[in-house]
């Protein structure tokens, strides 16, 4: 199965657990195929540092390698611009070039469109109660 993570969902499950850590962890166990841009990973990291740096503490890295690495990295093609947030189409852009079933977000600007172009937006609760139990 081809997803999308949402920067929400990867930050919450680094850094909170829950059911953002079991979709990272699915992705990091081979359970589910994650694809993202360079946009997209370049977003992860820079909003992970930041949070590093407004709130102190420190990360262990090698939890973020390994879910990185397991990501496939694709070129974006699609342009997208949809979204109430420009800055979330990148997200859709991407699902529908991996030709990915969901995005997996907790954010409402994303999760309002419900679907887009046959990729349905849902919350990581919904992605764990349909796929991970």
């Amino acid at each position: 199965m081809k997803i999308v993570i949402d920067t929400n969902v990867f930050i919450s499950g680094i850094f909170f657990g829950g059911a953002p850590k079991e979709v990272l962890k699915a992705v990091t166990a081979d359970r589910i195929q994650a694809f993202a841009t360079q946009e997209i990973v370049d977003e992860y990291n820079e909003t992970m540092d930041e949070l590093m740096t407004k709130y102190g503490g420190r990360l262990d890295r090698s939890g973020l390698s390994r879910f990185t690495m397991k990501l496939n990295l694709i070129e974006p093609i699609t342009q997208t611009a949809v979204c109430r947030d420009p800055d979330d189409d990148k997200f859709l852009s991407c699902a529908v070039d991996s030709k990915s079933l969901y995005i997996v977000s907790g954010d409402k600007d994303l999760l309002v469109l419900e679907n887009y172009e046959g990729v349905e937006i849902i919350t990581a609760r919904e992605f764990c109660d349909r796929y991970l139990k």
